[in-house]
């Protein structure tokens, strides 16, 4: 069928509607007419895929990476950045009032929008690795949709330093230094793109030892903090340097392990640091969901208390050796729980409750729990508008929306991360 794009939608498609039916398309623009092939038919909706492009849109330009399209990354790249960034907000406000209940339809407040350099941003990334024909393995990212490789050379949004370690992994592979049974491979960069965590996953070693292909990887590749090998056939971890490294943030230190999460946009961690702890001041402050403690850290500055829950052991770890660097970590307590069993147990009022959850938001049990503990602000970082503005739907008897502010951490892909303080409502219950 023919079908013109009326819209972008959260997920990177286009959307356009077929006998009243909507049709979603990937890497389309609002105002193109294209050929579409039906791939999937749903008794609502349809996806497909483009068989031609009939009517370009004037803001279309050429992808400068030659596997945008086939790799499952990228979204974006036929557009301008600064246009990017405009798509990204209208769907940010489009998601936020079409889910969000009668507190955010019709929202006409300001976004606050934070960009970030377009190409060269990620400071850490996963390649999967599959062998081919005549047993080489190949390197790259999996298709999207799929479960097929699609074997890279290059790849424009790492950090240098992450294109230098692909190249080089993919060298070791070509020359069989490295055994093919490799599966999956994860590089993580410090801020000055400098050193490196490496953690890679073979289904076997291939007759090799651990402590012989450990030495290999790290006189290959230099760069390298810590290494941390898994032979997949016994489920076995094998561990090369301290397990973790120094990431320089918002002006302070951080710890990150091999298996704690941290931000993955290098430009613009520390503007999203500083604007979600900016002014907050008072007694107590939660910080739910507080990974090695990007935030945490902050708070304890104008805090007299901070209460820091994360569930990833790993995770706490780093957060707990944190607090003892920092000049006020006398001021963070860490638990190891789910923010359900942190909120089940705690008691008093906090001045502040910083949210940054996994891209499922958080849970009715946390909804309840936080309009019951009352807080005079939340603060919410969300990385999907989707269950963002779920939450904030069910948080809105107690609490009005104040400001929102979009960071593009995700350059070239329908991602996006939102910032929101939240007020307690005169009187709420």
């Amino acid at each position: 069928m023919n079908l013109r794009i009326e819209k972008l939608v959260y997920g990177g498609e286009g959307m356009g509607h077929a006998d009243g039916t909507a049709v979603f398309v990937p890497f389309v623009l609002p105002g193109e007419t294209v050929a579409v092939h039906l791939a999937e038919q749903k008794k609502k909706f349809a996806r497909g895929r483009v068989e031609q492009l009939i009517t370009l849109s004037p803001e279309r330009v050429p992808a400068p990476c030659p596997y945008f399209t086939r790799c499952g990354g990228c979204h974006y790249q036929h557009l301008p950045y600064e246009a990017q960034l405009q798509y990204k907000k209208e769907i940010l406000l489009e998601t936020l009032s079409r889910l969000g209940g009668p507190a955010l339809r019709g929202w006409d407040g300001p976004v606050g929008v934070h960009a970030s350099p377009p190409f060269g941003y990620r400071n850490r990334a996963q390649w999967k690795a599959r062998r081919g024909a005549g047993d080489a393995t190949a390197i790259g990212y999996l298709e999207a949709g799929t479960q097929t490789l699609c074997p890279v050379e290059r790849c424009p949004i790492l950090s240098p330093r992450l294109e230098e370690t692909l190249a080089r992994l993919r060298e070791l592979l070509a020359t069989r230094e490295i055994p093919a049974t490799l599966v999956e491979t994860e590089a993580f960069a410090d801020d000055r793109d400098d050193r490196l965590l490496l953690s890679a996953s073979f289904a076997d070693l291939a007759g090799t030892t651990a402590q012989a292909l450990g030495e290999r990887l790290r006189g290959a590749l230099p760069a390298v903090e810590s290494l941390l090998l898994h032979d997949a056939s016994r489920d076995r971890f094998d561990l090369f340097g301290p397990g973790f490294l120094r990431y320089h943030a918002a002006g302070r230190s951080y710890r990150v392990g091999h298996l704690s999460f941290f931000q993955v946009n290098r430009f613009l961690v520390d503007e999203l640091a500083r604007r979600s702890t900016a002014g907050a001041r008072g007694h107590l402050a939660l910080d739910l969901y507080a990974g090695v403690g990007l935030f945490s850290l902050l708070l304890a500055e104008s805090f007299e208390r901070v209460a820091a829950a994360e569930a990833n052991p790993a995770a706490t770890r780093d957060l707990e050796e944190n607090i003892r660097a920092a000049p006020a970590g006398g001021h963070i307590e860490a638990r190891t729980q789910q923010a359900e069993e942190f909120l089940a147990r705690f008691q008093g009022r906090p001045d502040l409750v910083l949210l940054d959850p996994p891209r499922s938001g958080v849970s009715e049990l946390v909804r309840a729990r936080l309009a019951a503990l009352a807080a005079e602000e939340i603060r919410y970082v969300s990385c999907d508008p989707a269950t963002l503005a779920r939450d904030l739907a069910g948080l809105s008897a107690a609490y009005d929306v104040a400001e929102i502010e979009f960071f593009d951490l995700f350059p070239q892909s329908f991602h996006l991360e939102t910032l929101v303080r939240l007020r307690r409502k005169a009187g709420a219950a």
